[in-house]
């Protein structure tokens, strides 16, 4: 399976798909924003990345919106945010086979190239 979860207007996300050749290297593509994560799917991505947390985005507005910051977040509060709210996921989240590859860090992205190759 190649699929890549990510939000169509994020200019980031498009420069990313464009980067990886998304079309040409058959990953099936989720825009968040109308195709919402399912909590199986979502569950999925938490068993590849290892918690909640780390698909987290503490950069979304609604992080500071929220005051989120200022809350001790466990993994349930992790998991209930994401799913409220698509722009709590860090995007984009690529997954091949049974790797993933959380946020656009240029280590990411290049390790996502790399497992593309």
């Amino acid at each position: 399976m190649k699929k890549i979860y990510f939000l169509k207007s994020c200019s980031t996300c498009q420069r990313i798909l464009k980067e990886i050749d998304a079309e040409v290297n058959d990953f099936e593509l989720q825009n968040i924003k109308v195709d919402r994560i399912t909590s199986i799917q979502l569950e999925e991505m938490r068993q590849l990345a290892g918690s909640y947390e780390v698909l987290f985005s503490r950069t979304a507005m609604k992080y500071r919106a929220l005051n989120l910051k200022e809350k001790n977040l466990n993994e349930e509060d992790y998991k209930t945010y994401i799913l409220d709210e698509y722009t709590f996921l860090k995007r984009p989240v690529s997954i091949i086979g049974d790797r993933i590859f959380i946020g656009n860090s240029k280590k990411e992205i290049d390790a996502l190239k790399t497992a593309l190759n």
